[in-house]
């Protein structure tokens, strides 16, 4: 047994993506199993502290989750750093400093797609090495849908009980995922535009052209000074290995180095999608006077 664990994680090597992928696929698989299987019956306790609603929204389900995840990570890869979404007692066993970070969410729109189902939630793992993503894995519970992907070397989709398979963003059906707080001038945009929208939580937006009947996402990140958090990165990853158009709101590539501030995320399978997105998103920000670019206040309410 010390020598498979030995063989698996050496120290100051950073885990093989495809040996990330075959590893942590199983252990996302049984925390999507725990979170849907919790639907319903796991109740909010709020984390004391936070600074809303939505980040303080905390179950059982959660913690559960992670350690699926968690114990798996530690008993393969134990040199890792992490970036945990929760406090659950594993994470205190993995060292401060790594060569590589791996960054957990177990159950990402715990408030609005978990609780109130409002949308899709997802539960997500992520491979950084120096600032950028390598590999991920995005699992969408109640739509009963896995996905992987490798910096440069594809994505592939599984099902419940079903074999991986490549597969492709592609631009199907006219629905378009958008955030919780996507201002309703930029929903009536959209609707103008002939699309269906409806609300996910990050993650599922980071893969939207990767969901059937979903042609594109539109996150706007409003509570983080790096805009879309390094968690909310993960799927992206996958979404660019899928062939995906991976966008900030002017046209730019949304940036892979996980700290590069950004606040606005546009995936789509086609340029047509890209562009009107963009169109309706137009103006959602301002420059401050330090020269960042924030999300604008809405009229008569404070950031």
């Amino acid at each position: 047994m010390a020598r498979a664990r030995e063989a698996m994680a050496q120290p100051g090597v950073a885990p093989r993506p495809e040996r990330f992928i075959e590893v942590l696929g199983p252990a996302v698989h049984q925390a999507a199993a725990i979170a849907h299987a919790m639907e319903g019956r796991a109740r909010n306790r709020p984390k004391w502290g936070e600074a809303s609603d939505v980040k303080a929204a905390l179950t059982l389900a959660d913690c559960a989750a992670q350690e699926a995840v968690l114990v798996s990570l530690l008993a393969h890869f134990p040199e890792v750093c992490l970036a945990a979404e929760e406090d659950t007692p594993s994470a205190a066993a993995f060292p401060a400093t790594g060569p590589a970070r791996v960054v957990v969410d177990p159950i990402d729109g715990t408030l609005h797609s978990y609780l109130e189902q409002r949308g899709p939630y997802a539960c997500m793992v992520g491979l950084c090495v120096a600032g950028r993503f390598e590999a991920g894995i995005v699992a969408l519970p109640r739509e009963g849908l896995f996905l992987d992907g490798r910096r440069g070397a594809g994505a592939r989709r599984t099902r419940p009980r079903g074999t991986a398979r490549p597969w492709r963003a592609q631009a199907t059906g006219a629905r378009v995922l958008v955030s919780y707080n996507m201002p309703g001038s930029v929903v009536q945009k959209l609707q103008r535009a002939g699309y269906e929208v409806a609300f996910g939580c990050g993650g599922a937006i980071s893969v939207a052209p990767l969901i059937p009947g979903v042609r594109a996402g539109l996150r706007l990140a409003n509570t983080n000074p790096e805009g879309v958090s390094i968690r909310g990165r993960v799927g992206l990853c996958i979404a660019r290995a899928a062939g995906a158009l991976v966008t900030t709101e002017s046209g730019a590539a949304f940036p892979e180095e996980v700290t590069a501030p950004a606040p606005i995320l546009v995936v789509a399978a086609e340029q047509q999608d890209v562009a009107l997105l963009q169109e309706a998103v137009h103006g959602v920000l301002e420059t401050t006077s330090a020269g960042s670019r924030v999300p604008r206040p809405p009229p008569g309410g404070s950031r």
